[in-house]
């Protein structure tokens, strides 16, 4: 059933560290181009205006932990991408737990849960905890390590034109940013992505359709920017 192949196709995104740039985003698009083979992977590079924005550099992680004082290792970015406070800056010292607690992000009416937090255009660093895990920290000396980088690279984006007996195009946009969220940017690409399969095989289409995968905000800005005056003249809805 189409059903569970969505959802297995979710499951298969799920783990990978998505953000507005960077591997997981690359990672992201070629899976989605097995599925739809004739998906077209662009790219910006980082510095380009985009109207009133600039594209962002680009984010890779290779490791985050905090290690307490009796040595127990938490916050692991190995275990959950959402630990990590996106895009955060390298970092690794010893700091206290009122210093760490600055730097350390919960969901108070939701105990169990990670939050996901993002700084894309602020630098700093943090990570995200359980608020029951926040709440058994002890005073003392914490480890913290945070192996990232930040560097001029590009900005990606997926775009699919399927072409009806019209040159006027539907837009259909979704977006492949955030990590380890069913229903936050898992649903939307992987729904779209069996709905662009579904186009494909139609033996009449009326409208041309134009679909895109962007990344949050930054990717719509910069397609806008690109293509705003083609879409003027094509595009109904």
């Amino acid at each position: 059933m189409i059903g569970n192949e969505i959802h297995q196709f979710a499951k298969e995104l799920w783990p990978i560290n998505r953000s507005i740039t960077g591997e997981g985003v690359r990672e992201t698009l070629k899976k989605i181009s097995i599925h739809i083979p004739k998906l077209e992977i662009k790219s910006v590079p980082s510095g380009t205006q985009v109207f009133d924005w600039n594209v962002p550099r680009e984010w890779h992680v290779n490791k985050a932990y905090i290690i307490t004082p009796s040595g127990k290792k938490i916050c692991d970015f190995s275990k959950n991408n959402l630990h990590l406070l996106g895009y955060s800056i390298p970092f690794e010292g010893d700091v206290s737990l009122e210093e760490l607690k600055k730097h350390l992000y919960t969901l108070p009416d939701q105990p169990n849960a990670i939050p996901y937090i993002t700084s894309y255009y602020k630098e700093r660093w943090g990570f995200c905890i359980e608020q029951k895990e926040f709440d058994l920290l002890k005073k003392g000396i914490y480890k913290i390590v945070i192996d990232s980088t930040l560097f001029d690279g590009v900005l990606n984006y997926g775009e699919l034109l399927i072409k009806g007996r019209s040159d006027k195009e539907i837009l259909l946009s979704t977006y492949i940013c955030h990590p380890s969220m069913a229903n936050n940017e898992l649903s939307g690409p992987t729904v779209v992505t069996f709905l662009a399969k579904w186009l494909l095989e139609a033996s009449k289409l009326e409208y041309s359709y134009r679909i895109i995968f962007v990344p949050e905000t930054i990717g719509s800005i910069a397609y806008l920017s690109l293509n705003y005056k083609k879409m003027k003249s094509k595009t109904i809805a």
